[in-house]
């Protein structure tokens, strides 16, 4: 393979976000259906539309089979990819190919992970954008080590309990759906009664669970809120009941799992509610305005009002309004 590789194709779930973040989203010479199919969410897209001109390179997604006669035809120098089952499938689609063919992976966090800051080094090693790359994991674990920080020295009985309910997981699903570990409350060092369940990723829990937990603050996936409030219109009683509910602290966030996950928006998430859970900890911190500098910095352009027309945005959620 000769580096750089001038000519980019990005097959599966991810793949051609991390190529956006090293800057080398004008070198992708083709883009799956799926991207072309979605309607936004995914601020990668929101920041190269010309990437929706690209010729198709295959249907796309997790458990899709590459085309490899369209992949040929666009003539790439290098494809990487990102959840294809295993190594031997890169392998057999490098053979029909003929073309190098990269394994990207998110890790098993999805969010912050290691294996995710590896991957982005790789990419930008191979397009020839190594800086690039190189910053865009300084900016990664800068706001990482930036959210410890501000909330390492909060004694754990000092802590609001935090429940996050309405997640997407392959679907919108209402309040039940949780996560364990979740990345952003877990970046801030916050507590996620979820974590109590001892499972990890996401979990469905009985309605009856989150009654007993009645954590001080709930919040929601924007992208499952009109099912919590459609179930809310069925069963205003059970709102009722929890604290979260009477005291008017329940808020929606932006979701970042789609076609796995946008880290520019879970960094985002992990700002805004680092705010709302610990107010005097991030006092200086517009969750807004940080949203932006995020999406610049990123992907070099202000997102957050795109965003936030689309799902909601950084606000407080009125279930019955």
């Amino acid at each position: 393979m000769s580096v750089p590789a001038e000519r980019v194709a990005a097959i599966g779930p991810g793949a051609l976000r991390l190529v956006c973040y090293c800057g080398a989203a004008g070198q992708v010479v083709g883009i799956e259906n799926m991207e072309k199919q979605w309607s936004t969410g995914r601020p990668y897209i929101m920041a190269h539309p010309e990437l929706l001109e690209l010729p198709v390179i295959g249907q796309g997604g997790a458990d899709s089979s590459p085309d490899p006669e369209k992949l040929i035809d666009v003539d790439p120098d290098v494809i990487f990819v990102a959840y294809l089952a295993d190594a031997a499938k890169a392998d057999e689609l490098q053979r029909q190919t003929g073309i190098p063919v990269v394994v990207l992976s998110y890790g098993k966090l999805g969010t912050f992970d290691e294996e995710l800051l590896e991957s982005i080094q790789l990419v930008g090693e191979i397009t020839g954008n190594r800086e690039r790359a190189e910053k865009v994991v300084d900016f990664i674990e800068g706001c990482q080590d930036d959210l410890r920080a501000r909330t390492e020295n909060i004694p754990a009985d000092g802590k609001p309990r935090v429940y996050v309910g309405g997640i997407g997981f392959k679907g919108t699903h209402g309040i039940e759906s949780t996560q364990a570990g979740f990345p952003p409350l877990t970046a801030i060092g916050a507590v996620n009664v979820a974590d109590e369940t001892g499972q990890k990723g996401s979990v469905m829990i009985d309605k009856e669970k989150l009654l007993a937990w009645d954590p001080d603050i709930i919040f929601i996936d924007e992208g499952g809120l009109a099912m919590v409030k459609e179930d809310y219109g069925k069963n205003p009683g059970y709102y009722q009941t929890l604290r979260a509910f009477r005291e008017g602290r329940i808020y929606g966030y932006l979701p970042y799992n789609y076609y796995t996950t946008n880290v520019d928006t879970a960094l985002a998430d992990a700002y805004y509610m680092g705010k709302v859970i610990f107010p005097s900890a991030f006092e200086d911190v517009s969750p807004e305005e940080k949203a932006d500098e995020i999406y610049e910095f990123l992907l070099g352009r202000p997102l957050y009002e795109d965003m936030a027309r689309e799902f909601g945005g950084f606000v407080p959620v009125r279930l019955g309004g």
